[in-house]
C-alpha cells in the first residue's frame, strides 16, 4: 500500500468528517473551489506533457499543437451548447475510461490492449455508477438542468451488477495468467469499498470532489511529474505547478467568460460540466499517449 493510497484514504474520511461540520451550501462552494484549484491543476500541463512526448520528433510544432488543443476545447464547448445530451454522454464515457486508466495503468504491463481498454472503461464506469446510485436525485437534477430532459429512473443498480461482474471476471482472468499481482487486485477492490462508503455518506458534488481530487488528481499529478521531471518530490512538484499556473489561470478566466456570456441561458451546472468536459476530452487523450510513451520506454 503506497503512500499516496494511504493519503487518499485518510484524507477522504477527513473530508467526510468536514462535511458533517459545515453547512450544505458552504460544502457545495468548497467542493467547486477544490475542483477548480487542485482538480484543474492536474490537467493544466497537457501542453508540457505533449512536448515531452514529442521532444525527439522532427514533425511537430508547439504552435500547431496549441492551436489543435484550443480547437478541441472549443469544439467540446460548442457540442455541449448545441447537443448537450451527446456531449454529456461523451463526457461520462471519456471520464470513465480516464478514471479507470489512472487506477490500473501501472498494473497492466503484459495484457492485451483491447482487454485493457475494456477493463479501464468498466472500472471507471463502475466508480461513476456508484456515485450516481447514492446520489440519484442530484444526478437527475443536473441532467435535467443540462439537457432539459427529466430522467425517471437511472437504473444504476443493474448497471453496477453488470459492471461489477465484468470487473471481477476480468480481474480473475488477469490473476489466473499472472499478468497482475494479487496485492494490486485486492488494493483496487478495497478502493471500490472505500469509495462506496464515501459516496453513500456524502452529497453528489462533495463525493465527486473527494474522488476527483484525492483518488484521481493527486495520483495523476504524481505520474505526470515523474514523467516530465523524472522524480516526484517537493522541488519537482513546485516546478510543475509553476509551469501549469499560466494555463490554469487562463482556464479560470475562460470559465468566468463563459459564465458571463451564457448565464442568462444556461445554469451554473451546465456551464460547469461543459467546461470540465471541454478540458477532459484532450486531457484524457494526452494521458493515453503519456502512459503509452512510458510503457514503450520500459520495454
Amino acid at each position: 500500500m503506497n503512500n499516496i493510497f494511504k493519503f487518499s484514504i485518510v484524507t477522504s474520511f477527513l473530508g467526510l468528517w468536514i462535511a458533517t461540520h459545515i453547512p450544505e451550501k458552504f460544502e457545495l462552494i468548497l467542493g467547486f473551489i477544490l475542483i477548480f484549484s487542485f482538480g484543474m491543476i492536474h490537467g493544466s500541463n497537457d501542453l508540457l506533457i505533449i512536448n515531452k512526448i514529442l521532444e525527439k520528433s522532427k514533425y511537430y510544432s508547439k504552435f500547431n499543437i496549441l492551436v489543435a488543443y484550443l480547437m478541441i476545447v472549443s469544439l467540446a464547448i460548442l457540442i455541449f451548447y448545441m447537443a448537450p445530451i451527446l456531449a454529456l454522454s461523451m463526457f461520462v464515457i471519456f471520464s470513465a475510461y480516464h478514471f479507470g486508466e489512472q487506477h490500473w495503468e501501472k498494473s497492466f504491463i503484459k495484457s492485451n490492449n483491447s482487454l485493457k481498454s475494456i477493463f479501464y472503461f468498466c472500472y471507471g464506469m463502475l466508480i461513476l455508477q456508484l456515485l450516481f446510485t447514492f446520489n440519484d436525485i442530484g444526478v437527475k437534477f443536473i441532467v435535467k438542468e443540462i439537457t432539459g430532459y427529466q430522467i425517471a429512473n437511472l437504473n444504476s443498480f443493474p448497471i453496477i451488477i453488470i459492471l461489477g461482474s465484468l470487473v471481477l471476471i476480468m480481474t480473475a482472468i488477469e490473476l489466473h495468467f499472472k499478468r497482475i499481482s494479487s496485492e494490486i487486485a485486492l488494493t483496487e477492490l478495497f478502493s471500490l469499498l472505500i469509495l462506496t462508503i464515501i459516496f453513500n455518506s456524502s452529497s453528489l458534488i462533495w463525493g465527486f470532489t473527494i474522488y476527483f481530487i484525492l483518488w484521481h488528481s493527486v495520483p495523476s499529478l504524481a505520474e505526470q511529474i515523474k514523467f516530465v521531471y523524472g522524480e516526484f518530490k517537493l522541488k519537482t512538484t513546485l516546478k510543475y505547478c509553476k509551469s501549469a499556473a499560466p494555463y490554469w489561470i487562463v482556464s479560470l478566466i475562460g470559465m468566468v467568460i463563459l459564465y458571463f456570456m451564457f448565464n442568462n441561458e444556461k445554469h451554473f451546472y451546465s456551464l460547469f460540466f461543459a467546461f470540465i468536459a471541454a478540458v477532459t476530452f484532450p486531457h484524457a487523450f494526452v494521458m493515453v499517449k503519456m502512459f503509452s510513451k512510458k510503457k514503450h520506454e520500459q520495454l
